[in-house]
């Protein structure tokens, strides 16, 4: 399958913007025949920008209409974050969109940054979801952290064969390229899962300068990432200050093993099961 990175130029509290911009990322990405898009974490508001606390809509509504009806306007398989208004509060919410504009799977951002917390609540579920292509897990940003590694394990466990993760990874403004600041946060935990589980990992991130919320200042920049057991599958440019698209042709990765014979394969690839007090 032919899998579009869309790093997206995501403007704090402009949702039209932001949706316009998505939708001619969608064309673009159905017109270089890709089978799916995977579009940035939050991408309506942008991460934890305060305007979302008021104005975030439920899930089916206004926002993933728009994205809906794009992905059936160009045939093309969508993911992407958006927030969602749900019984009085807010999440950071993933969505899976079918080639005819329906809503396949949702699911809600459970390692959340404490930054967050008054932002958005923890989500409480997980799952795969079966596709042509397949069986595609998905989660957001930091449920991918070290720290959050687990979610990404019952992922596999559930029988992803790859998974999806909108994104929105930020530095310092002062950061540069050739500082490489994200191997040890992305590339290590991504690797550990498809290294492990012979899955692969991808994730796509915004650009552009945060306004608002408590990471004002810093910046977007990019640098998608796929990952698979052989190494880096593609990787998108450092680039805080306009969207494009990374393309992946991906052999999705075919797995046997489930229940305890994936613990054995773990096994055998020197897995630590012992958890020390």
């Amino acid at each position: 399958m032919k899998i579009a990175l869309g790093q997206l130029l995501v403007e704090g509290g402009e949702p039209e913007r932001n949706l316009e911009r998505a939708e001619k990322m969608i064309k673009e990405a159905a017109n270089a025949q890709a089978d799916l898009i995977l579009l940035p974490e939050t991408l309506d508001f942008a991460w934890t920008h305060p305007s979302a606390l008021q104005e975030a809509e439920p899930i089916p509504g206004k926002y993933s209409d728009w994205l809906c009806k794009a992905a059936k306007e160009h045939n093309i398989y969508v993911c992407a974050g958006l927030t969602e208004r749900k019984e009085g509060k807010n999440y950071n919410t993933a969505i899976f969109i079918d080639k005819n504009g329906e809503i396949q799977y949702t699911c809600q951002k459970i390692n959340l940054l404490e930054v967050e917390f008054p932002y958005y609540e923890v989500g409480q579920k997980i799952q795969v979801i079966d596709t042509e292509f397949g069986k595609i897990g998905i989660n957001v940003c930091a449920d991918n952290y070290l720290d959050g590694l687990h979610i990404g394990h019952a992922l596999a466990h559930l029988g992803a064969q790859m998974i999806l993760s909108p994104s929105s990874w930020t530095v310092d403004y002062h950061i540069t390229e050739g500082q490489d600041p994200y191997h040890e946060k992305w590339i290590k935990p991504y690797s550990i899962l498809a290294k492990l589980y012979g899955i692969a990992v991808i994730g796509t991130t915004s650009v552009g300068y945060i306004v608002g919320g408590p990471y004002e200042g810093k910046k977007m920049v990019g640098c998608s990432l796929a990952i698979g057991q052989e190494g880096i599958l593609a990787r998108g440019d450092f680039n805080e200050f306009a969207g494009e698209i990374t393309y992946l042709e991906l052999q999705v990765p075919q797995r046997t093993e489930k229940g305890t014979q994936i613990g054995k394969r773990l096994k055998e690839k020197g897995y630590n099961f012992d958890v020390k007090i």
